[in-house]
Formats: structure tokens, C-alpha cells, sequence
């Protein structure tokens, strides 16, 4: 597993640890301590793939990266992304799963979305968080969302705001057959 390190415009790609911090304790702005130097080896040594991030001042970092690049030239064409597993990469997220999942039934769904109504008062228009429940006829969790949206949408000023079926906004379960 190789390292590639960026600062600004300086950048190197490495084959261990001890390289890395060499060429971080070579900028001086970097600050090179015993902390940092013992981050970025348990960072090196931890079966985490995600980039790291380290904040030298208010927003100036430096950052690393973890590939199975050979290269430079193989890092920048992207030849060696790592994929934790290949065949899970292709597969639809955990969330999209269960939306699409056809399953003919009732469905409980709740939505959190943005209402906007009139203000008597002044006249003027504003926006409400607004909860909606409701229990519906559908084939999955997506065709419950979309039934409560078309029914919202009957019902509520245009300009209001629905959430995607995917966020934290809209939650469904599943109750049971229908007959």
C-alpha cells in the first residue's frame, strides 16, 4: 500500500510511512511533532481507506491518501482506486435496497418537508416544517413516497418542498399484506 501526500502544490507519492513523514517534516510550515508523526502511522497502519485530513492553521490542511497506485502517473489516471469490495461497489446502496423493494402491502410513511403558507397579518408567504403521516396502499417503500407526494402536492402551495425519498426527511414501514 502506497501513500500520496499533498500540501498545496508540493506532492509525493510514497511506498512507506518513514518517506511520508520525511518529506512532511521537510515543510516547515507543517510542524512535524511526536503526535503527528504517531497518527500518521497508526492512520498507515489501519485498515482505513478513506483520505485523511490534517488542519495545520484555519483552513489550511494537508492531506493523505492511501492506493494501490505504482505510480504517479497511475494515481492521476485513477488506474488503482481502491474498492473495499468489488462486487459490493455494484450493488445498490442499503437505503435504495429497501425502497425499491417490491413488497404489495400497506405502508405507514412520514414525511418532513417544507410548507409554505400564508402569514394573515403581514400577507406575505413563509415557510413551516410540517410532519405528514400516513398509511397507504403501495408496491414499495418508493411508491409510498411518491403517493404521499402526489397527494401533498394536491393539496399544499406549489412552492412547498418535498424531501428526497432517500433522506432522513421520509421514514416508511412496512404494516402488511392488504387484501
Amino acid at each position: 500500500m502506497n501513500l500520496y501526500l499533498r500540501y498545496f502544490d508540493k506532492e509525493i507519492l510514497v511506498e512507506n510511512v518513514d518517506d511520508a513523514i520525511a518529506f512532511l517534516a521537510d515543510i516547515d510550515e507543517i510542524g512535524m511533532n511526536p503526535d503527528l508523526e504517531q497518527d500518521i502511522r497508526a492512520y498507515a497502519a489501519s485498515d482505513v481507506f478513506y483520505p485523511k485530513r490534517y488542519k495545520i492553521r484555519p483552513r489550511v490542511y494537508f492531506i493523505i491518501i492511501k492506493t494501490d497506485a505504482a505510480s504517479m502517473k497511475d494515481f492521476k489516471d485513477k488506474k488503482a482506486v481502491h474498492s473495499a469490495d468489488a462486487g459490493e461497489s455494484r450493488q445498490m446502496p442499503p437505503v435504495m435496497a429497501k425502497l425499491t423493494e417490491e413488497r404489495f402491502g400497506w405502508y405507514e410513511g412520514q414525511i418532513d418537508f417544507k410548507r409554505v403558507l400564508l402569514v394573515p397579518g403581514t400577507g406575505k408567504f413563509q415557510y413551516r416544517d410540517t410532519h405528514f403521516v400516513a398509511r397507504v396502499k403501495a408496491h414499495s417503500g418508493m411508491d409510498c413516497y411518491t403517493r404521499i407526494v402526489d397527494h401533498l402536492s394536491q393539496r399544499v402551495d406549489a412552492r412547498s418542498q418535498f424531501p428526497s425519498a432517500k433522506g432522513k426527511n421520509f421514514k416508511f414501514v412496512y404494516l402488511g399484506q392488504c387484501k
